[in-house]
């Protein structure tokens, strides 16, 4: 881009309202052009210039202080561009002056700026248009005069220029604008006709190189796994063009608040860093090391790296805020406290050109597949595109001052907490040495440590104070046996093993009978198993909070302790803050990228989960409170359903040793998981009955020692037989033997091209994998592009790691075929992180705790399961809450059925009798909620597109009743309004799904509410006399009420109903009750039929009204 020249000297208004020109400019910096002039001393001077603004603003009047040095006669140039919604690079304000005698001397110049009414003033009678400025650059320069161009303004050219420099002039919205003294009098009528019009300018929005990378708090585990941002170019091309400008010499500053832990373990841990389109590190790459350091990586134009070090480290354990800024080659690092006092600053100076374009890929908060993130807290993070500001100018505040000063209390806190229990092992374990010398002389006294008490300290050396404080943890620390090989030698591991003990103690609690009469004493010991670093706990406290769960709702603490156990990696407590961010409900922003963080870290874990066989797991099932035959499914051990599985699998039936093989290995159908009995069933069943299923499972555990001692030659064999056998997994298995164990790619490729044929995903992903390591035989190098589509196809047939790798592409956007799409990226990755087994346990133990009708223990667990945004247990926990609305009421501090159906329907899988609930709410009103007609048919149109024929029929009640189905909502069931405009017709079509989508072979509201319909149709055609219609309408009434209480008490007779679901005293549903439906339908006001009944009859276009 060239400069811009200079132009002819028009009005500046004029320019504004008129012109389209845009400039763009050099680097900024102090030294574009050494000049070295021929004087007697023979000494060197660099020409320069500098500007000095107070305030950076556009206002009538501004004062800018001009310093330069000119080496020979010069022309020092002032020029200020803006640009607007309609024009960019117009020149509003243009001021030269020569110098010719001060040479060699830095001189000082202040310059009043004057702009254009119409961009410092507000509108008023005579300024009738104020402008709206996006930016405006000031410029300035110095060119060197000569005889023969001093007259010449085009030779004057801002790129051509010895020195040069340029800032920011940050706008002034039209309403924050004085008002012109235009010292005139208005007549009285003038005066009055503005004031009318007076502050009805829109204000749009103004684009700024400011960018909000982060808001809300958020909790860094140390994972591979981070918060991913991209940067589009500017809309404003003023601004776009300063940035294409500094691709080689980067002007920005990044701002970020953080809350330290710990440094990083081992090599670097992320901060912030960019990775660009080829997936390399680039400009800026900022990272802490072992020593707690700032590592700091540039990536230069030439094509390699640099990078420095700072001397001093940051912070543990205290909030405070990382800035740096980059200005060319000069890099400027300040740590800040919270009294925004500068800690530490340091600067670096190089003379190597970096190459920096913030659009050519995309950055990481925290860890990413190439590096771990730091164990933090993160704050605020703000970035400056293209301006370079000192500490002082930096506009990045600490927000939510509660949650902040929370945090720094809990880790207060805790650090006493682990201090004593550190000091109680080791006092505890002090003494059994001391006894333990003892017992090799003295038998009894062996015999007595052998069987009796547990060693204790019962001479405390912690102050009353102290004890007082934590009573409740020193009573707990006495009932703990530490020589037991439970708690370890290493001292972190007994904190957390402490803390582990602590919180069953308090579950056991809670899960009895009427354990959450408990909840405030819980709450203490809880807290303290949290602060041991067991952040199971952690979760549990974060959700008790948040839903008042036995206890006041306490937002703050809630917050807190989400995540805290976020923090500390606990699968519940990401999920959570996923989910909340995700919707953006219960006062936590929606921020898409901030929920992947979550959301992809748990993803990440359910497929490594998924080959661990140890901890406390359970296959994720769908099951339903309101589904009979599901419940009806469900077995233990003893159970018949699994006794009867046992006695067919024993007896050598492959489908029943297959099946009990699965519900033991993954703990399904209600089975406690057992790997172990479930690797006999599939040896017996391999061996026994040859069923290719069986001998491809067996062979797998067999490869990976699950449960087993590995055994390769046999499970080699046995994957051989179930390929043979044309089991597709049993041939990508032989493919993954080939490529992890003999490194033959070529086989390896050979039979994963043929598994993928017959519609395996493993073998598409394993395809995927060699493109994308670059070792596919007989193709060159890597191919992402090939490697992109497979991993989709993998994603398409439910593959993880598929899907989790094309939820990366969505998020970084970097692929051609996946463009950037946080949304996308967040349904794939939470589709994954529901499938984990750890949550699958408490889903388990809630539905255990329903089916044996422990309402308190299930009411805790649906709780602690369905605040992670899984939908089965939203609905699940409403239903509960309708069986038991004393226990809901008792307990909960929330509208339970409220919150989780409202929760339910937002979900992208929602089923449609949550659909119906949420519009019965709307349509009657629902205890503190007011009624809402329009959401209501939103809600009902909803569970009619998900094939529910009940939403038709209640749509149809609504039109019934005279209201009016808004527009958008038929265009969404896709009900043409041109030959559907009546509501005549409307009906008509409405019933007439409805009929479409119920059972047509028994007879149901919907097929009586059609016949209906129709009868009335042919009785206002066959009936003139006002008498006979009501009379007419009189009788047939009763002759169809009498018609559908026969049709139902046969239809109850000859097939299963649907099942009633509990509803509130306050919000009768119309979706549970036919036959009010029915008489309802049969008492509506036929009004609506006569007033439509002409234009039926002259629509012959729909052949059900004829016939």
């Amino acid at each position: 881009m060239q400069p811009p020249t200079q132009p002819r000297h028009p009005p500046a208004l004029l320019l504004l309202l008129l012109t389209n020109f845009v400039p763009s400019f050099g680097k900024e910096t102090l030294q574009t052009t050494a000049i070295t002039p021929q004087f007697e001393k023979n000494m060197d001077y660099v020409d320069f210039i500098h500007l000095n603004i107070l305030e950076k603003k556009v206002l009538n009047n501004s004062e800018v202080s001009v310093q330069y040095l000119c080496s020979k006669p010069c022309i020092v140039n002032l020029e200020a561009v803006a640009s607007s919604e309609f024009r960019t690079g117009v020149p509003v304000y243009r001021r030269r002056w020569k110098d010719e005698k001060n040479l060699y001397v830095s001189r000082t110049r202040q310059v009043h700026l004057k702009f254009p009414s119409t961009m410092v003033y507000r509108d008023d009678y005579i300024i009738r248009n104020s402008i709206i400025v996006h930016s405006v650059i000031l410029y300035a320069w110095i060119s060197h005069k000569s005889a023969s161009n001093y007259d010449d303004e085009q030779n004057e050219d801002y790129q051509a220029a010895v020195a040069k420099n340029y800032t920011f002039l940050e706008a002034v919205p039209p309403f924050e604008r004085p008002y012109k003294d235009h010292k005139v009098c208005l007549q009285w009528g003038a005066d009055y006709l503005w004031m009318l019009r007076a502050n009805r300018i829109p204000q749009c929005p103004h684009e700024s190189d400011g960018v909000q990378i982060l808001e809300f708090i958020y909790a860094s585990s140390g994972e591979k796994t981070g918060i991913v941002k991209k940067f589009e170019q500017f809309e404003n091309r003023e601004l776009e063009t300063a940035r294409q400008h500094q691709i080689d010499y980067p002007m920005f500053t990044v701002s970020i608040w953080l809350y330290l832990l710990r440094h990083c373990e081992k090599d670097l841990c992320g901060i912030i860093y960019f990775i660009d389109s080829k997936e390399m590190y680039g400009t800026p790459a900022v990272f802490l090391n072992e020593e707690g350091y700032v590592h700091i990586q540039m990536h230069l134009v030439r094509g390699d790296d640099l990078a420095v070090k700072t001397s001093f480290s940051l912070p543990l354990k205290q909030w405070f805020r990382l800035d740096l800024s980059f200005k060319g080659g000069q890099i400027e690092v300040s740590s800040v406290g919270k009294n925004l006092k500068r800690r530490h600053h340091q600067s670096f100076t190089f003379r190597e050109d970096f190459y920096y374009d913030d659009t050519a890929g995309y950055f990481v908060l925290g860890g990413s597949g190439y590096v771990s993130g730091i164990e933090a807290f993160f704050g605020p993070v703000k970035y400056y595109r293209l301006n370079v500001l000192e500490t002082e100018q930096i506009s990045n505040p600490l927000h939510d001052k509660d949650t902040v000063e929370q945090i720094e209390l809990y880790y207060e806190r805790c650090m006493d907490i682990q201090e004593i229990v550190h000091e109680y092992r080791y006092i505890v374990r002090q003494g059994e040495k001391a006894h333990r010398s003892c017992y090799y002389e003295n038998y009894y006294l062996e015999l007595i440590h052998k069987y009796g008490e547990i060693s204790k300290c019962d001479a405390f050396m912690w102050g009353k104070e102290l004890r007082e404080k934590y009573h409740t943890l020193f009573k707990l620390l006495q009932e703990i046996d530490f020589s037991s090989p439970d708690v370890l030698e290493d001292g972190s591991d007994t904190v957390v093993e402490v803390g582990r003990r602590i919180f069953e103690k308090v579950v056991k609690g809670l899960s009895s009978a009427n354990g959450l009469s408990n909840m405030g004493s819980s709450v203490p010991l809880l807290m303290d198993s949290s602060c041991c670093g067991y952040h199971k706990a952690s979760y549990f406290l974060a959700v008790i909070f948040e839903t008042g769960l036995g206890v006041s709702v306490d937002h703050i603490k809630g917050l807190l302790y989400s995540l805290v156990g976020a923090q500390g990696n606990e699968r519940l407590a990401m999920m959570n803050l996923g989910y909340k961010h995700y919707q953006g409900i219960n006062n936590y922003p929606l921020d898409l990228e901030l929920s992947y963080a979550y959301y992809s870290n748990i993803a990440i874990k359910t497929s490594l989960d998924q080959h661990n066989i140890k901890g406390e797991q359970a296959f994720v099932e769908t099951i339903r409170l309101m589904d009979d035959e599901l419940l009806k499914a469900q077995t233990k051990e003893n159970g018949d359903v699994f006794m009867w599985l046992k006695h067919e699998a024993t007896r050598g039936n492959a489908a029943a040793q297959q099946r009990l093989a699965q519900m033991l290995f993954w703990g399904q159908q209600g089975v406690a998981k057992n790997p172990e009995a479930a690797i006999e069933w599939y040896a017996k069943g391999a061996i026994e009955t040859e069923d290719p299923v069986l001998i491809y499972d067996y062979a797998i555990v067999l490869f990976k020692g699950q449960g087993v001692k590995k055994n390769m030659k046999l499970a080699l064999e046995l994957m051989k037989k179930a390929a043979a056998k044309g089991l597709p997994q049993a041939v990508n298995g032989l493919g993954w033997y080939y490529h992890n164990f003999k490194r033959d790619y070529r086989k390896a490729a050979k039979h994963w091209l043929i598994a993928e044929e017959l519609g395996n995903p493993d073998a598409s992903y394993n395809l995927g994998v060699l493109y994308l390591d670059g070792i596919y035989p007989g193709v060159p190098g890597r191919n992402q592009t090939v490697a992109a589509r497979y991993f989709y196809k993998a994603a398409q047939g439910g593959h993880i790691e598929g899907t989790l790798q094309c939820s990366l592409y969505y998020i970084t956007g970097n692929m051609e075929d996946f463009p950037r799409d946080p949304e996308k990226a967040v349904i794939w990755a939470k589709h994954i992180a529901e499938k984990n087994g750890y949550l699958g346990h408490v889903i388990r133990r809630a539905l255990n705790a329903y089916l044996e009708l422990s309402w308190h223990e299930a009411l805790l667990h649906y709780v602690l399961a369905a605040e992670t945004g899984i939908e089965v247990s939203q609905s699940n926990l409403a239903h509960i809450c309708e069986e038991r609305p004393d226990l809901a009421r008792k307990y909960l501090a929330t509208d339970c059925v409220w919150r989780y159906y409202n929760f339910s329907v937002s979900q992208v899988n929602a089923p449609s009798f949550a659909y119906l609930k949420m519009g019965d709410f709307y349509y009657y009103g629902y205890q503190n909620q007011s009624k809402d007609l329009e959401l209501s048919m939103r809600m009902y149109a909803q569970a009619a597109l998900e094939g529910d024929s009940q939403g038709f029929f209640n749509l149809a009640l609504v039109v019934e009743e005279g209201n009016s189905i808004p527009s958008y909502i038929l265009d969404h069931l896709e009900i043409d309004q041109a030959l559907h405009s009546s509501n005549t017709s409307l009906l008509q079509e409405l019933y007439y799904r409805c009929w479409n989508s119920s059972n047509q072979e028994s007879i149901s509201p919907c097929s009586l509410a059609l016949l209906y319909f129709y009868m009335r149709v042919v009785w206002n055609n066959i009936l003139q006399s006002t008498l006979i219609y009501f009379m007419g309408t009189f009788l047939l009434s009763i002759l169809v009420a009498f018609a559908v209480q026969s049709f139902q008490s046969l239809s109850a007779r000859n097939s299963p109903g649907r099942r009633s679901e509990p509803l509130s005293d306050d919000a009768p549903s119309s979706s549970e009750n036919s036959n009010e439906d029915a008489a309802r339908l049969v008492q509506q006001d036929e009004t609506t039929f006569s007033n439509d009944l002409a234009q039926q009859e002259s629509n012959p276009q729909n052949p059900l009204i004829t016939s």
